[in-house]
């Protein structure tokens, strides 16, 4: 009995000596992702749609406004012709608000697979020249910070381009 009790002893003791021993990174995806440049270039390539329908939009608004506002009072011409200005209006930003939504979804997600790859290497990269024995990213509910090597990954993602 007394051999079990040291033999488990020297067990946790061996492994509290281990644990001391790892070290361990941490990186925060949403913090890479949300400065990665290649999401930002996106942003830039979809402004000038994203512009035109802010300008639809609002032309839309300033339609409906004018119908609720003048349409007792138009003749029944005026009236049905701005309703059906308002209705083609209201399909053409319908329709360019789901092609640019797919367009973008698409391109988003095919930057951030190869961004994923990129961030992958990166911390690998990191983790064989700091001799981490263990990287984790986000779902950490607290980590001290001289844990963190999100700042590292987007040095080197940055210095890789």
């Amino acid at each position: 009995m007394k051999t079990k009790i040291a033999l488990f002893l020297g067990l946790l003791l061996a492994s509290n000596v281990c644990l001391a021993e790892l070290k361990v990174g941490i990186v925060y995806m949403n913090t890479v992702l949300k400065e990665a440049p290649e999401l930002k270039r996106l942003e830039q390539e979809f402004s000038s749609r994203v512009k035109k329908i802010k300008s639809m939009e609002t032309e839309l608004k300033s339609l409906e406004d004018k119908l609720n506002r003048d349409g007792a009072v138009m003749s029944e011409s005026e009236r049905s012709g701005l309703e059906k200005k308002l209705r083609d209006k209201s399909l053409d930003y319908k329709r360019a608000s789901e092609e640019t939504g797919y367009d973008l979804n698409t391109r988003k997600n095919q930057e951030l697979g190869k961004l994923q790859r990129r961030i992958i290497e990166a911390v690998q990269a990191i983790a064989k020249e700091q001799s981490f024995d263990l990287v984790l990213y986000d779902g950490v509910l607290y980590a001290n910070d001289k844990l963190d090597i999100t700042a590292q990954v987007q040095k080197k993602l940055a210095s890789a381009q």
